[in-house]
């Protein structure tokens, strides 16, 4: 893939939910401060909930994988299950 068009990179998000272990993979603009607009993202949606453990750019291979939808998506089942039907 050439990378001189690319504008957004994939990360791995870990962070803790109720004491809980989630993981998030999510796409940021190249330019993006992430681990502070992970923080302001998690204590928007959850408060003092959640917890910001660690932030790292996903591997090509996770990449490839979140691309062509393989990993599980951003939901807050822990199983990575979509809904039935």
């Amino acid at each position: 893939m050439a990378e001189f068009f690319k504008t957004s990179q994939v990360w791995v998000v870990d962070f803790r939910y109720d004491g809980r272990a989630r993981r998030w993979f999510k796409s940021f603009r190249t330019d993006d401060d992430v681990p502070a607009s992970m923080t302001a993202t998690l204590r928007d949606l959850y408060g003092d909930r959640a917890r910001l453990v660690a932030v790292r750019r996903a591997t090509q291979d996770e990449e490839l994988q979140y691309v062509r939808g393989a990993l599980p998506k951003n939901m807050h089942c822990p199983t990575g299950r979509g809904p039935v039907g």
